[in-house]
Order: structure tokens, then sequence, then C-alpha cells
């Protein structure tokens, strides 16, 4: 068999809902996946027309299907075992992807794998499976970042290694710059003691968005989770004594989880006393990488 390094081809792997991994791409080892299909993307578009002119006025993101074959090695049944093994064990699987490029980024996509197939060993003792999966959400990168106040200059310090800058103005605030193709969902983590936080989003210094949790106290050894992602929304504190849904500080007429628009956002994030401890994550998503 021909001998490739990581970089010099395109990577997948497996993941289920514990960061548990299997590589995909092991070119000189027990498992390869290939002929893959379904990585791109299809819409649905509806036209209006006006004279000689047609005006796309609704459009749809197709769900994908993606399919290709494995190949397994060395021991290949133990190897078939195993893998059918992990993905049915998981309660929530993602493909990761990541692509022959400059920069290796990983891609995430939320799937269903629903079939794989069993053939005989050829007579180079590798078992080769057909698999086909239902993709769930679009391709998204997490930014995961953490922020802390310090405690003399009491100033918001963000180490972003990614396209964010900083409100000079106010140290409360961040812009976000969201380059990917829709809208990014997010997900917001905040350590107590925080009190009556308020979440509010901006485009063009005009407030668009907000989400005002007075009311709310965040305890000490307690977190306040609010996630935006559509298959996760949730609005949640958690600490020693369980969970607790704050549904009951939701608009029901408006819409509560909040998304950042293709481009340019402000995020400034408040409440009565100082946020010292937090976790941001931005999921930007793409329909094709």
């Amino acid at each position: 068999m021909v001998s490739y390094k990581y970089e010099d081809i395109r990577n997948f792997y497996f993941e289920n809902e514990t960061g548990e991994r299997i590589d995909c791409q092991k070119i000189n080892g027990n498992l390869f996946f290939y002929n893959v299909t379904g990585l791109g993307f299809e819409e649905e578009i509806e036209y209006v027309q006006i004279g000689d002119n047609f005006i796309a006025n609704r459009r749809k993101i197709k769900q994908n299907q993606i399919a290709g074959e494995l190949d397994f090695y060395e021991m290949a049944y133990d190897e078939y075992c195993n893998f059918v093994d992990f993905i049915l064990r998981a309660s929530s699987l993602r493909l990761i992807y990541v692509p022959k490029k400059t920069i290796r980024t990983e891609y995430y996509r939320d799937i269903d794998l629903f079939k794989i197939d069993k053939n005989e060993e050829d007579e180079y003792n590798i078992l080769t499976c057909p698999i086909t999966m239902n993709a769930k959400s679009l391709w998204y990168e997490a930014k995961e970042e953490v922020y802390t106040i310090d405690p003399v200059t009491n100033e918001l310090r963000w180490d972003f290694q990614w396209n964010a800058v900083f409100a000079a103005y106010d140290n409360r605030n961040i812009i976000f710059d969201n380059k990917g193709h829709t809208e990014a969902p997010f997900k917001l983590e905040l350590h107590g003691e925080v009190i009556n936080p308020k979440i509010t989003i901006l485009e063009d210094e005009i407030e668009v968005k907000q989400l005002d949790l007075n009311g709310l106290t965040i305890e000490e050894g307690e977190t306040f989770i609010y996630n935006t992602k559509d298959t996760e929304q949730e609005i949640i504190k958690t600490g020693s004594s369980g969970t607790t849904n704050l549904f009951s500080f939701l608009n029901p007429n408006f819409i509560n989880f909040y998304k950042l628009r293709k481009g340019a956002s402000k995020i400034r994030l408040e409440a009565d006393n100082e946020i010292t401890s937090g976790k941001l994550t931005i999921y930007v998503q793409y329909k094709a990488v």
C-alpha cells in the first residue's frame, strides 16, 4: 500500500457524545474511509416571475445524505465489530472532516449513521463495507474561548484567536465577525455569582435582541447555560442541587434563542455585579467546506 502523511490527505473521524473518536483515515492502519459522497450542499429554491425575470423568494437547504466505503484491515472482522459497537452505543454522533487545505481545520456535522453493509474479505484480507448516514446539521466550527475579569482593573479580557476585537469604549462588549454561510448559534456559560444577567445583541450599533434575566441569581458554585443551537436549545442553571430549567424567564411572544448574523455583531454581557468566569462557544456554520 502507498504510504501517505496525514497532511497529504483529507481526514475523517466519528465522535460520540463523550468526545471519544474513531480515526477513519488510517491509510497505514486498520480503517480507511473513502469514495465519500454528499459532502457538498443542495438547495430547494422557489421563484416569482416578474416580467422576463425570476426572483428567488424562498430558499431551503436539503438534508444531505453522506455515503462512502470503509475498509477494515488486520483482524478485519474484529475491527468491524468494534466500529459497529461504537456507533450503536453512542447516544449522539458527529462526523469530523479535515479537508486537505493550507490551514487544517476540523469541521463537525451531526449525523445518524443508519446503514452499514458487510461483505467478505478479499484476497488481501481487506473487508470493504459501504456505509450511509443522514446529516442533521450543517458543517460547523466550535470557536471556544474563556474570559476572566482582572480583579484590579475590573477589565473584561477576551483572549481571542479568531476574528473578534474589543470595543474600546466598553469592556463588556465584544465584536464577532461571522464568516460562515449562515447565522451562527452560540453557547454561553457563566459561573456564579452573577446577579440579574442580561445578554444583548447589537447590529450596526442598533440593539436587535435582548435576553433580560432580571430576578435571576446564579449562586457561587452554580453555572448558567444558554445554548441557541437548534438541536440543543436550553436555558438552565446547574449546581450541586441539580439542574433548574429557566424557561419561565423567556417571553413566549418573541424569539428567545438568538443567533449571530453573517458579518459583524456585538455581544454585550451585563449583570448587577462583576462577571468573573465564563465561556462562550460560537458555532460558525458552513453549507460546504
